[in-house]
């Protein structure tokens, strides 16, 4: 029987409602939540890591890169064969995200939680970590890098978004799809997912800003970064990836000071490309000398941001990590 490790750092799958509040804070114990698994003996020996009872919004990036450190300390014992962490399901994506560029290891990570607390009829959290362990105990999760498990899907790190502020099936790759099922404990793979990308760091930048494009945006929100001494900048931009001119003197100004400006696309499905040459659009951001960012939601280009400038201050080389076979060189 495989031994799997199981952090729990909180979130919903840890919260009752309080009678006085009336509203969910952290209530449940590690053990209360594990007793709440039916047959979990059957499955896996589990190891209990308790790191906090913390929601969603209270995790920051320097709390998943300490995050990422305790879960490479349980991959490197050969006794152990994969990590199943408990998370806040407001910043789930970004923490996984985090982990599946840091952490390289042939081993499963996977992250999960709940969406309903322990006072709701239909609680999640139990079956979520049940299927989150199944998958961590077959041999099909290897190679795969990190996972997010809930509602009975597999879903990439990379790919998935949450969706809906209360459906239990929040979690989707909005572009591919899940790439699996859990279905009567067992994990049925459908695809495989896209090579994922290693950055290994012990360091992040934290100073990363992220900034949505809206019509008729002007270049206040870009100068107030520069002026305070953010190092990287992420614009969700109107669709292709295009922006409005008047953001255009705020963007030439940071990238002339060597601070990385990420462009993504604001919409939930397809990548951003430099097609569009009028101006603002794609093709002139892109000779300014903007960095394009895939397909990546901009929660995640931030992340990513944050950790290559942890390694990397070098505008070329940060470029070289976002853009490498993506897009061809101008």
């Amino acid at each position: 029987m495989k031994k799997v490790a199981l952090i729990f750092t909180g979130g919903t799958i840890s919260m009752m409602v309080d009678e006085r509040l009336k509203a969910a804070i952290p209530a449940l114990s590690d053990k209360d939540i594990i007793s709440k698994v039916s047959g979990i003996e059957k499955m896996a020996q589990i190891e209990v890591i308790h790191y906090g009872a913390y929601p969603g919004p209270h995790i920051v990036p320097n709390m998943m890169l300490d995050i990422a450190r305790v879960t490479n300390e349980l991959l490197s014992r050969e006794d152990i064969a994969g990590v199943v962490i408990t998370h806040g399901t407001d910043t789930l994506e970004e923490t996984a995200y985090f982990l599946d560029l840091v952490i390289n290891s042939e081993k499963p990570v996977v992250v999960t939680g709940s969406m309903r607390n322990g006072s709701e009829l239909g609680y999640d959290g139990p079956a979520n970590l049940a299927a989150s362990i199944c998958t961590v105990c077959s041999e099909e999760s290897k190679n795969k890098g990190v996972l997010v498990v809930m509602n009975n899907q597999v879903n990439a790190a990379d790919e998935v978004t949450k969706t809906h502020t209360l459906s239990l099936d929040t979690f989707q790759s909005m572009d591919f799809g899940p790439l699996g099922i859990v279905d009567s404990d067992q994990v049925i793979y459908y695809r495989n997912r896209k090579k994922a990308s290693k950055i290994v760091t012990e360091n992040i930048e934290n100073r990363v800003a992220l900034i949505k494009a809206v019509a008729g945006l002007g270049s206040e929100f870009i100068d107030y970064l520069v002026d305070n001494d953010y190092k990287g900048i992420v614009i969700e931009a109107l669709g292709r990836g295009n922006l409005p001119p008047t953001m255009l003197e705020g963007i030439q100004r940071a990238i002339d000071l060597n601070i990385p400006v990420v462009i993504v696309s604001r919409c939930s499905k397809g990548r951003v490309l430099d097609s569009y040459g009028y101006q603002g659009g794609g093709r002139q951001l892109r000779d300014m000398g903007v960095i394009l960012g895939d397909n990546l939601s901009g929660q995640k280009a931030r992340i990513k941001l944050m950790i290559v400038l942890g390694v990397t201050k070098d505008v070329g080389e940060v470029r070289q990590i976002f853009e490498k076979d993506l897009y061809k060189k101008i």
